[in-house]
C-alpha cells in the first residue's frame, strides 16, 4: 500500500481515469461495430462523423494510439463510401 498522501490520492485519480477511459473506449468500440453492421449509406454517413470525433478524442487523450485512430477513419471512410445507396 502507498505510504504518501500524494500517492493514496493518485492510485484513487488513476482508478478514476482508467473507469473513464475504458467506458469511452468500449462506447467507441461499439459505435464502430454498428457503422460496419450499416447498410444504408446516408445512416452510415451520419455515424461516420460521430465515430470519427469519437476517436479523435480518445486519440487525443492518449487513451488509444493517434496512428490507431487514423487507421480506423480510414477504412471506416472507405467502407462508408463503398456503401451504395
Amino acid at each position: 500500500m502507498a505510504n504518501h498522501k500524494s500517492s493514496i490520492k493518485r492510485i484513487r485519480a488513476n482508478a478514476a481515469k482508467r473507469l473513464r477511459n475504458r467506458y469511452q473506449a468500449k462506447t467507441t468500440r461499439n459505435a464502430i461495430k454498428k457503422l460496419r453492421t450499416t447498410t444504408s449509406k446516408y445512416e452510415a454517413k451520419v455515424l461516420l462523423v460521430k465515430v470519427v470525433s469519437m476517436l479523435d478524442r480518445l486519440a487525443k487523450k492518449n487513451v488509444i494510439h493517434k496512428n490507431k485512430a487514423s487507421n480506423n477513419k480510414s477504412k471506416l471512410t472507405k467502407f462508408v463510401n463503398s456503401l451504395s445507396f
